[in-house]
């Protein structure tokens, strides 16, 4: 008795035969003729022989190369061999061959498709008619054993689907890595896990237009809430293979109409940083003279201005003061965006700033910054230089500072410096 699977297997096919051979105006005599005609042509001793002469002209591979290219599976070599990959199952984190269950493909000539399906049969154990002929079960033995054909010459002929020459040949048109290895090159021939491929598919596809999804989706719309919910995914890409004709890449291909789903996969949209640790110097890098030019101009209408004039002296130093509180601010709050960034930014290995500026402006060394006063004079001094520079070189026609204007700078920045640390 056949396994109901195989049964339902060659019943399908008979309706099939049956309606296309059976016309509305034949005779009953003439419909029993054909009738009988399919019994014979689908019976396992018909059936089975025959198929078995065709199954070499199809094979079964996990990464067929003609998803590479339609076209790349013959060539004067003869045929790419065929590659089925049996791998173990493993929590390693991969999505990889053996991790996940997908169905294995198959390529060639879409004329004996149905000895595929036939040899993809799951019997009712969970084996399929494949894995059943290969081991010689009883099942294997007893679906094989007919009167017109011996059982090894159906089993060779069935495993014609499966096994390839020794000989390995690829196929210019799939594409090639030359590996370096001891002095030479491995070649290896980049090849698409199918099964894996059109797994996604359907998973995705599972995702999106589920009736759980349609109804999220519905409720949503409505501004009703959901206790489930539901999962999105955006940016998915469809891929075409075989163009119009799918059949011809592998019998997954034409199951599916040749189109598989792309997920996004690109490099992560960095955020513009609006604060950039410097590397070597923080006077060059993140201090220059165009952020405060309002300041400067002003402070360079405050020196112009004359001394026996209308304003009293009073007001025009209360002026100068206010320019430098306002520069001296500015370093200020560059100075805390720095130390905040610096827990991420700064790495020490690559950094080529001066050992005090690392000790001002790095978080981590806020004890060190406490406990020391050395760097503090070196920074104060370095500021004070800093504002007569950019006086001198941001403001046209400036005035000519003295050593009493840039000592009086510096003992401003003096009188300042504990914010600094």
């Amino acid at each position: 008795m056949l396994d109901p699977a195989i049964a339902a297997f060659f019943s399908e096919r008979k309706a099939g035969w049956l309606k296309k051979k059976l016309k509305p105006d034949m005779t009953e005599i003439e419909a029993r003729e054909v009738e009988n005609e399919c019994e014979e042509l689908f019976s396992l001793e018909s059936w089975l022989p025959n198929a078995a002469k065709r199954a070499g002209q199809m094979s079964i591979s996990t990464h067929p190369c003609t998803f590479s290219h339609p076209s790349s599976r013959k060539n004067k070599n003869g045929f790419v061999t065929s590659v089925i990959v049996n791998t173990s199952r493993k929590a390693d984190g991969y999505l990889r061959s053996g991790n996940t269950n997908v169905e294995t493909d198959a390529l060639g000539n879409a004329a004996v498709l149905d000895v595929y399906k036939f040899l993809s049969i799951v019997t009712e154990d969970g084996g399929t008619v494949l894995e059943h002929i290969q081991q010689d079960s009883e099942l294997g033995k007893s679906l094989l054993n007919i009167k017109t054909e011996t059982y090894d010459n159906l089993k060779t002929g069935f495993m014609e689907m499966v096994l390839s020459d020794e000989t390995l040949i690829t196929s210019s048109k799939i594409k090639q890595v030359y590996f370096p290895v001891n002095g030479g090159y491995h070649q290896l021939s980049i090849l698409t896990n199918s099964g894996m491929v059109f797994e996604l598919r359907k998973r995705v596809d599972a995702l999106r237009f589920s009736d759980t999804v349609k109804e999220g989706r519905e409720l949503r719309r409505n501004n009703i809430y959901s206790e489930s919910g539901y999962s999105e995914i955006y940016n998915i890409t469809t891929i075409g293979y075989g163009g119009t004709k799918p059949q011809n890449v592998s019998v997954l291909s034409n199951q599916n109409g040749g189109k598989a789903h792309m997920l996004l996969s690109v490099p992560p949209m960095l955020e513009q940083r609006e604060i950039k640790f410097p590397t070597k110097d923080f006077f060059i890098q993140n201090l220059h003279y165009y952020d405060c030019k309002d300041i400067l101009e002003r402070l360079d209408n405050i020196f112009k201005i004359e001394r026996d004039g209308q304003i009293p002296l009073e007001k025009i130093r209360m002026g100068r003061d206010r320019c430098l509180g306002d520069i001296f601010d500015m370093i200020f709050q560059k100075m805390m965006a720095l130390r905040e960034a610096s827990t991420n930014q700064f790495w020490s290995e690559t950094s080529r700033l001066p050992a005090w500026q690392k000790l001002w402006l790095c978080e981590q060394h806020r004890e060190q910054r406490i406990e020391h006063d050395d760097w503090l004079d070196t920074l104060c001094k370095q500021i004070a230089d800093w504002i007569g520079d950019a006086y001198k070189s941001s403001t046209k026609h400036p005035v000519m500072l003295g050593e009493a204007e840039r000592y009086y700078i510096k003992e401003y920045i003096d009188d300042n410096k504990e914010l600094l640390r």
